[in-house]
């Protein structure tokens, strides 16, 4: 199911008075500087394992305070936005439990979401109702507060994956503050969510890493990387993502990616199997369903990209 909206919206008065941004990097920081420009947001406070990440996220105006004290910041917080890599949700959760006040949402920027929802299920117990997963399908090469942009969700999908406990106006509210960066809402279960995305996303993921590891580790890497172009660039563009954020993820959807995985190789021996036969008629079926395959995506692209235009006009 999905929500059209794409066109940033500016409120004459605040969605929430007091956000806390848990994880000031790329995703959790443009969300912010997106409802500060909307000014649908009074006052951000934000939480970093770094010290020199919230001095950053502050100077360059991502949050307008920050603390390492997750009890007094989560006091009197009207939405709390969880933008730190996966494997950190459960310690997050269990921390602000016991400070959750009934009238707080809170809600993850996360790949992946049947994990979460198993985390926030054994931390946050009967408060489990104030829990909305999300997920912002957005993103940079660059990483870290300084990469944050207030133009990153425009025209972008969100994926919020409601609970069966969530009520309609906690989903209403969290949807509206991510209309309100330009984003497009969609909806899909926890475990629809990670099904797609091991396949669209993950995957892609892995292939990138293991592409660019590969030609790195050879004798002669740095002539190979010399001649490497747009083409190479561009495959390989999501190689720049963090380390650590990726390892969690593929960890948590670990079942999911390693079905997508076996059918990939089974693609890859396809290939093999041709070059190796000298099977030009094989060859050029594959290349010719992947050829149509990709521009059919592009024209819905596209198609969607000008409906959501004439709509917002």
């Amino acid at each position: 199911m999905m929500e059209n909206q794409a066109t940033p919206v500016t409120h004459a008065r605040p969605l929430f008075n007091k956000l806390v941004l848990i994880g000031v990097g790329l995703i959790g920081g443009s969300f912010a500087l997106s409802l500060k420009k909307a000014k649908a947001v009074t006052h951000i406070v934000g939480l970093d394992r770094h010290l020199t990440s919230l001095e950053t996220a502050k100077r360059l105006g991502l949050i307008d305070s920050f603390t390492d004290d997750i009890a007094s910041a989560v006091i009197d917080a009207d939405l709390i936005v969880i933008a730190t890599p996966v494997a950190q949700t459960t310690k997050i959760l269990s921390a602000i439990y016991s400070h959750l006040q009934a009238h707080t949402i809170v809600t993850d920027v996360g790949s992946t979401k049947a994990d979460v929802v198993l985390a926030a299920r054994n931390s946050l117990r009967e408060k489990i109702s104030q829990f909305v997963p999300a997920h912002p399908i957005a993103g940079r090469e660059k990483n870290g507060p300084e990469a944050a942009i207030d133009d990153l969700y425009i025209g972008k999908k969100v994926v919020i994956t409601r609970l069966a406990e969530n009520t309609d106006r906690v989903v209403e509210l969290l949807a509206q503050a991510w209309s309100t960066c330009g984003a497009i809402i969609h909806h899909l279960s926890p475990k629809e969510h990670d099904q797609v995305f091991a396949s669209v996303s993950h995957l892609p993921h892995l292939l990138a890493y293991a592409l660019v590891d590969d030609i790195a580790a050879k004798p002669h890497a740095d002539r190979l990387f010399q001649y490497a172009a747009s083409g190479f660039r561009d495959f390989t563009r999501i190689a720049g993502s963090s380390p650590e954020m990726w390892r969690d993820i593929s960890l948590a959807n670990r079942d999911a990616i390693l079905e997508e995985l076996d059918s990939y190789s089974v693609k890859l021996n396809q290939l093999r199997t041709s070059l190796v036969a000298s099977d030009s008629a094989a060859l050029e079926a594959i290349y010719s369903r992947a050829q149509t395959a990709r521009v059919n995506w592009i024209s819905a692209i596209e198609a969607a990209e000008a409906q959501n235009k004439d709509g917002g006009d």
